[in-house]
């Protein structure tokens, strides 16, 4: 298989490849995230919820390390979520810059968002509270400017 990865879980053999892993992706809905996670098109997964619904097996038939192995292999970068911490402000903003990196890649849409951490985004804040309703999950939900106009920080130069 072509840029495909075999592996053996549970005493199966699987071969995968990132589009197949793409491909499940697109139709489920992420789940939220306890330890570990993978993006994929924009979206965070907690890589058993990929890997279960890649092959079909149970989620208690495999570890969270042969998922983010495999998920590793096919070249999913797999993170940690950190641990809430406090930064001091500084000229970059709140959280010494670091709240304004994390939310780059979600100009223009709608997140849940706890602490440093987002949840889920989306383009509507009904599809974000879905979300975080079927998932007993409570959040901050609210729409992260497009641009630096929108926050009224955008400076005039003359």
């Amino acid at each position: 298989m072509a840029g495909g990865v075999v592996t053996i879980i549970a005493g199966q053999r699987f071969e995968v490849s990132r589009a197949d892993v793409e491909r499940v992706a697109y139709g489920l809905e992420p789940e939220p995230i306890d330890v570990f996670f993978t993006v994929v098109e924009g979206r965070r997964f907690p890589p058993k919820q990929l890997v279960e619904a890649l092959t079909g097996l149970d989620r208690a038939d495999f570890n969270s390390h042969q998922a983010r192995s495999m998920l590793v292999r096919l070249g999913f970068a797999v993170e940690r979520r950190s641990p809430a911490t406090t930064l001091p402000p500084s000229a970059r903003g709140p959280m010494g810059g670091a709240e304004a990196d994390l939310l780059a890649a979600y100009r223009g849409r709608w997140v849940a968002q706890d602490g440093m951490d987002i949840l889920i985004d989306g383009r509507s804040p009904q599809e974000v509270a879905r979300w975080l309703q079927r998932n007993r999950r409570r959040a901050r939900v609210w729409q992260v400017p497009s641009s630096p106009v929108q926050v009224g920080s955008a400076t005039t130069s003359g």
